[in-house]
This record gives structure tokens, C-alpha cells and sequence, in this order.
């Protein structure tokens, strides 16, 4: 058997809201069209949605993502505040800018169709179908299968030569053999492994700027007031409890924001209120198209950066150098769930996303506060079990209701389980982390249709629009 070998930074990828699945996917899906195609050969361009894609892809802005990546921007780096002219630019004039020289009739409201139906391999598929001059039709088809991630039919994942991982992980039984021969803790694995790819100061410097998104995102958020896009009138209101936290405090640069956090009220109440208010910022951030970093997901972007501002600003730490040690835990506890059983809500239910993400910063949380592997596993397993079967039933296909809240709860109850791993005893545990992915997986495939990611079941027709906020 093939092994699937992810690295921590394809788990960790910058980009913008308010999908990995539905916007980061088919961005990259479109690019990769695209770029494989002699430009000037083109004629025109149809697109088709299918499944999960075409159900909430308007909510989504799976349409902006594929015009997006036709047009050769990078998801990753495009200027986020010129997103809305560069849309506006191809809906009034009809033209599809492959290039700063070359262009293309297209229309979008017909040239990228959201069907009724559904691909039996996965439940987010696209196929583009480009006719060239010549006459000929050039058709391919790609799955968004998560977190960004993306196959293109007839390609198989598997192998990659880029890496050659000293210590290949499938499973934690994998992962507990590394660690009885080595006696390394599992974030220094796991840099093992991702030095086969990047020297160590790389490592360190993609890692912190990873980290220094996230941080904006949580700042921005913590600072825009208003209402988030999308019809749905839901109200941003991670800038108010900032706001009402700091209390007579009015910082002005992000370095004293969080000074005038660490300052705070230490109280229990006080705690929990600013973990919520990170985890609102990121995801109202996403929602708003914003920038923020797959997490292992957008519509979960917001657990693990609040988890670790929790950990910098309410613990003891050694700052970069931890917070470096905390996304290489965090990312292979992402990779087990990735290769075990599913990071597609439209595949698992929203327990791929925030339960995915509450059980990384779980697991990173505890190694940093001195839980031993083994602790670090039965936490990232109590996270896990206590997000089985979480449907993903958006209102209006938004990664809004209830998706921003969802974000406060996986981050709480990762630092939860976070304690109860550090004052547990690993060998006494009943589930394993190996068994907890299995059962998520086999959830998964129960799972109704309904609650994944298609807004036709739960919330999304139980709960009548135009309410001011969840």
C-alpha cells in the first residue's frame, strides 16, 4: 500500500475565507486548469459544480474561487481588500482576464453552472471543460476533498519524491514506536520528518509566519465591528467583547493589545471569554473573506489560533520557540485524522473541521505544558470523542450559523481535554486515538447526506433568516 505522506504545511496553508473545501479547493483546482493550458489557445470556459460544491457553493464563494483561479490569482497572496473589484470586473464586462494582455468572453451566471448532481467519487467535485480555437474540448475533473487538498481525476494520491520522511506516520501505533526508539517528544518527529523537505531555520520561519496570520487574523477580527456579508445579517461581535474585556484600555498597536491581554483579569470567567473572542474574530474574519490559515479547515480556522493565544497569553512559554513546537504537534495530529478518516465536512460532518481542529490543539496544548506523548494522544482522542457525529448543516450554506460559534466550543473543549489528559494516566485510557479516527471514519460514512455540508437537513431549514445573530 501506498503511503500517504503530508507534511505539517500542507495542513497549515494561508489563504482566504470562508472555505477550504468550497473556496480554497476549487481556487487551486482552477489554477492548476488553467496553468496546464496554452492561454492563448482558449476560446471559452464552462464550468460545473457538483454535489456539496453546487449546494452551498453560492454561500460558499465557490464561483469567486473558480473566477479567481482562472484568472491566475494566488489564493495565498492575492490582496484581499481588491477581491470584490476583481469580481465586479468580470461580472459587468463579461471577460474572464487570463493574463494582463489576454481575456475571454465569459459569463459567469452561464458559464458556471451549479448542477443537481452528484459525483460518486467525492461529494465536492468540479469539471471544467475548456473549448479551444482549434475546436478542441480540453475537460477535466477535480474533487476538493478538504482542508485545500484536491485530486484530479485519473491522478492518484500517494508517494511524493520531495519527501523522504525518516519517520513515515500512518497511525499512532506508527507514531509510538518512533517515540519508544527515540524518546523524542512528538513535535521533534515531526521536525525529522519536515527536515527532509526544509532546512531547520525555514522550518522555523514558515512556521512563525504561519503563526503571524493567524495573530493578524485574530487582531483584525478583535478590531472591525459590523455586519458579515452574505444575507444572512449575522453580527460581528468579536471587536465588542474586546472592547468590553480591555475595559478602560485603548491600545493602539497589536504588540500592546496583547500586552494589555496578559494583563488582564486572570479569572477563570475572565479566561474563557478572550479564548471565545479569539476564536469569533478568526472565523468572522473567514466568513468575511478575510485571510486566514486552513486550521486543518477554514470553517475550523479559529480553534487552534485561539488555543495557542491561550497557551501565549496565559501561560508560561518560550514564545517562538513554543509556538514552533505547537503547530508541529498540532499538524500531525492533523495528518492522522487527514489520513485516517476525513478533514471534509461534506464527507464527515462538521466533526472533520471543529472536531479536527479541537483535537490538534488538544494534543499541541498538552505537549507544551509538559504532558508526555502518550498524554498527548489520549487528549487529541478526548477531543475527538466528544465532537462524534457533529453534523454540518450551515444556514444559507454560510460558514456562519453555526459555524463561528462552533469554533469557541472546539477551542474550549481542547483545553478541556487538554486537562484532563495531563491528570490522567494514558495506560488506564479505554479508547485510543487509533480507534477514535477509525469510529469517526465509520461515523462519517453513516452519517445522513443531509448534515454535510449541504444545508438540507438541521439548522439550515430549522431556522428561519433574518435573525441578527446566532
Amino acid at each position: 500500500m501506498i503511503q500517504e505522506k503530508i507534511s505539517v504545511f500542507d495542513i497549515f496553508k494561508i489563504c482566504i475565507g470562508p472555505s477550504s473545501s468550497h473556496t480554497m479547493g476549487p481556487w487551486v483546482a482552477a489554477n492548476t486548469f488553467i496553468n496546464a493550458l496554452d492561454k492563448s489557445s482558449i476560446d471559452t470556459i464552462y464550468v460545473k459544480l457538483f454535489g456539496s460544491l453546487s449546494k452551498t457553493g453560492k454561500g460558499h464563494g465557490t464561483d469567486i474561487a473558480v473566477m479567481m483561479g482562472l484568472s491566475g490569482h494566488d489564493v495565498k497572496t492575492i490582496d484581499v481588500h481588491k477581491l470584490e473589484d476583481y469580481v465586479d470586473y468580470i461580472k459587468l464586462t463579461k471577460q474572464l482576464p487570463l493574463s494582463a494582455e489576454l481575456s475571454i468572453p465569459f459569463n459567469p451566471s452561464i458559464q458556471i453552472e451549479f448542477t443537481n448532481e452528484r459525483l460518486t467519487q467525492h461529494a465536492n467535485a468540479l469539471t471544467f471543460i475548456a473549448k479551444l480555437k482549434s475546436g478542441e474540448l480540453v475537460e477535466e475533473t477535480f474533487y476538493s476533498i478538504g482542508g485545500g487538498f484536491i485530486l484530479q481525476e485519473g491522478k492518484e494520491i500517494g508517494e511524493r519524491s520531495d519527501f523522504n520522511f525518516p519517520f513515515p506516520i500512518e497511525n499512532e501505533k506508527d507514531l509510538l514506536l518512533y517515540i519508544n526508539e527515540t524518546n523524542l517528544p512528538i513535535s521533534e518527529i515531526v521536525r525529522h520528518n519536515e527536515l527532509t523537505v526544509r532546512d531547520n531555520a525555514t522550518i522555523q520561519k514558515d512556521l512563525i509566519e504561519i503563526w503571524n496570520v493567524m495573530l493578524a487574523s485574530i487582531y483584525k477580527g478583535c478590531q472591525t465591528p459590523g455586519i458579515l456579508p452574505g444575507g444572512l445579517n449575522v453580527k460581528r461581535r468579536a471587536s465588542e467583547m474586546s472592547f468590553l474585556l480591555l475595559k478602560e484600555k485603548t491600545p493602539q498597536t497589536l504588540p500592546d493589545w496583547i500586552e494589555c491581554i496578559r494583563q488582564s483579569d486572570q479569572s477563570f470567567t475572565t479566561i474563557i471569554k478572550w479564548v471565545s473572542c479569539f476564536a469569533l474574530a478568526v472565523n468572522e474574519e473567514n466568513a468575511s473573506f478575510g485571510r486566514i490559515v486552513t486550521a486543518p479547515t477554514n470553517g475550523a480556522a479559529g480553534v487552534i489560533p485561539a488555543v495557542l493565544m491561550y497557551y501565549l497569553c496565559f501561560c508560561e512559554n518560550k514564545g517562538e520557540e513554543d509556538i514552533v513546537k505547537f503547530l508541529l504537534t498540532a499538524g500531525e495530529m492533523g495528518c492522522l485524522f487527514k489520513k485516517g478518516a476525513t478533514i471534509s465536512a461534506a464527507m464527515g460532518g462538521c466533526q472533520a473541521e471543529i472536531g479536527v481542529s479541537s483535537a490538534m490543539a488538544a494534543g499541541a496544548l498538552t505537549e507544551r505544558l509538559g504532558g508526555t506523548p502518550k498524554q498527548v494522544m489520549m487528549a487529541t482522542e478526548i477531543a475527538m470523542e466528544h465532537h462524534l457525529g457533529l453534523t454540518c448543516d450551515p444556514i444559507m450554506g454560510l460558514v456562519q450559523v453555526p459555524c463561528i460559534e462552533r469554533n469557541t466550543m472546539g477551542a474550549i473543549k481542547a483545553i478541556t481535554a487538554c486537562q484532563i489528559a495531563l491528570t490522567s494516566d494514558p495506560e488506564k485510557a479505554k479508547v485510543s486515538l487509533d480507534s477514535i479516527i477509525k469510529t469517526m471514519k465509520e461515523t462519517a460514512f453513516d452519517m445522513h447526506e443531509k448534515y454535510k455540508e449541504t444545508s438540507e437537513g438541521g439548522l439550515a431549514i430549522n431556522v428561519s433568516v433574518g435573525i441578527p445573530e446566532c
